[in-house]
């Protein structure tokens, strides 16, 4: 990480959606991890739901968390897939305001290193909708880590340079 530890560090506030017609709170384990790592981070957690795989709930969802001061980000974990119940892209297309294309690119290039060939399965990606990042990674753990550890911890950390996602939150609802 390009960290300059002589600025201070920003907290935000990250919500954490998972994405499952299967999972309970008693056994998400991905959004468990993804929770912790934002913790250990120094962010909070402002909330946490678990929705099933179906476009309308997660826009419903996903339209609470953006209007909602409280939460500057949005990760999700599950419905990335290619199976018929995988609608997390489909979701975010009908709330976004503008793509980033580069979180899929990165996510999938980083996840090669880890399970090769596979990763062309995943449709990782990211949006921003009404002024709040949303990040949308694979279910599993192994992808929980990957994009956490090697992409959204330095992004979400104000001192990353040459720049990073918080340091442009003041200026997302610009017109």
């Amino acid at each position: 990480m390009a960290i300059d530890e002589r600025l201070d560090f920003r907290p935000i506030n990250i919500a954490v959606l998972t994405v499952s017609d299967t999972r309970t709170s008693a056994d998400d384990n991905s959004g468990d991890i993804l929770a912790e790592r934002i913790k250990s981070a120094g962010h909070s957690v402002a909330q946490r739901a678990i929705v099933r795989d179906d476009a309308d709930k997660l826009v419903e969802q996903l339209y609470q968390w953006i209007s909602d001061d409280g939460i500057d980000a949005i990760i999700s974990t599950g419905g990335t897939g290619l199976t018929g119940r995988d609608v997390t892209p489909e979701a975010l297309d009908r709330i976004m305001d503008k793509d980033i294309p580069g979180f899929g690119e990165l996510f999938r290039w980083v996840s090669y290193g880890t399970i090769g060939t596979s990763t062309i399965q995943s449709r990782a990606c990211a949006v921003l909708a009404g002024g709040t990042y949303i990040f949308a990674l694979p279910g599993s753990n192994g992808a929980v880590k990957d994009g956490w550890d090697k992409i959204l911890a330095e992004q979400l950390d104000s001192r990353n340079r040459p720049c990073n996602f918080v340091d442009l939150m003041p200026r997302l609802r610009e017109s």
